[in-house]
């Protein structure tokens, strides 16, 4: 095998059926998705190989999840052509500056832009909600106690607390943000248990699934809270990757559940980040095929790493020709998945 940009590290139950049974897309039951900004453009290529090919013909239900970036990806992926939509959010966010000195309030609103392109009309939001197949499922984390605070200092407090509450144990979280799982109406949503953390469960409609999905990716202290989205309850609503920043769930109770991911790890919540011991429960896992790219495709790249938020801090023109950059090779993973050219290793 040829040096390849692409690994998938697989849970013993979903190695085991590969190796006996082969990558095929009517075993996978679940997708996931997760936060992390622009750290998504690496995937963007295997986002519109597996939504325009692998998964073209799909005839039963793929429940997808995501939280953050990962939640307005799969929006995506839930209308009548989501290719056209994945493309849409990619111009949008790959090219998005905000002036020097932006407050939180006019970053909400350029930010807010990119969901006017995700879904640009009224259609749009009805194609997620009557998708027969593609069922969104996706994680806003709602603020609780200190955390609920308007003002930017007292914000700052309560996520100082939030976080030494997270230190202790990832339990005491739920006392400051609670996780709200929003799912297609009628649908039986794989996500029964909720880990740690207890779980708000709503149906999406046409009145809060824009809503939502700005929700799930407004950074405290970087864009003002989403409030009191329809169905879930007055409040302040706030990024998904608070609670679930690469999630710690069972996913699925059967079948496979595919994850293409930014790295070969799993950092459960956004306080658990600098937490190097708090790790994702290994039995949550066993039917996991997390797709992520090699190291050596990754020191390939502009700066020798994969975007990120602190990327804001280069030059506009230089930020997006990078991002340009990456987005064009992220192709280089869908090809090597395509043609099973990857280095399949246990999870």
């Amino acid at each position: 095998m040829t040096q390849t940009a692409l690994r998938v590290l697989a849970g013993p139950t979903a190695l085991a059926h590969i190796k006996q049974h082969g990558l095929q897309q009517a075993d996978i039951n679940v997708m996931v998705g997760a936060s992390g900004g622009p750290k998504w453009f690496c995937l963007f290529g295997l986002d519109q190989y597996l939504f325009g090919e692998f998964f073209a013909g799909r005839d039963k239900p793929l429940h997808i999840l995501g939280s953050s970036a990962g939640a307005w990806r799969f929006a995506c992926f839930a209308q009548a052509d989501p290719l056209a939509a994945s493309q849409r959010f990619c111009q949008a966010y790959s090219h998005i500056t905000y002036p020097k000195g932006a407050d939180t309030q006019l970053i909400t609103q350029i930010s807010a832009g990119i969901i006017n392109d995700v879904f640009p009309t009224e259609q749009h939001l009805q194609q997620v909600l009557d998708n027969p197949i593609i069922k969104l499922n996706l994680v806003v984390a709602k603020a609780r106690r200190l955390s609920a605070a308007r003002s930017k200092l007292l914000q700052a407090g309560g996520l100082t607390l939030a976080a030494g509450a997270n230190l202790v144990s990832r339990k005491h979280l739920q006392y400051f943000f609670q996780r709200v799982l929003f799912h297609v109406a009628g649908e039986s949503s794989p996500f029964h248990y909720a880990g740690v953390l207890p779980t708000q469960h709503v149906a999406l409609s046409p009145d809060n699934l824009r809503q939502a999905v700005l929700a799930s990716g407004t950074i405290p202290m970087v864009l003002n809270a989403v409030e009191n989205i329809a169905g879930a309850g007055p409040g302040l609503y706030y990024d998904g990757g608070v609670t679930d920043y690469h999630f710690d769930l069972p996913f699925s109770d059967s079948g496979l559940v595919l994850y293409p991911h930014f790295y070969p790890r799993l950092t459960p919540g956004w306080f658990d980040k600098a937490l190097k011991w708090r790790k994702t429960n290994p039995a949550h896992l066993h039917n996991v095929l997390l797709l992520c790219p090699t190291d050596s495709w990754v020191k390939s790249l502009p700066f020798g790493k994969i975007p990120d938020r602190n990327d804001f801090k280069l030059p506009d023109n230089i930020r997006i020709d990078y991002w340009q950059q990456v987005i064009a090779r992220s192709h280089e993973l869908a090809d090597a998945l395509k043609h099973g050219n990857f280095a399949l290793e246990a999870l």
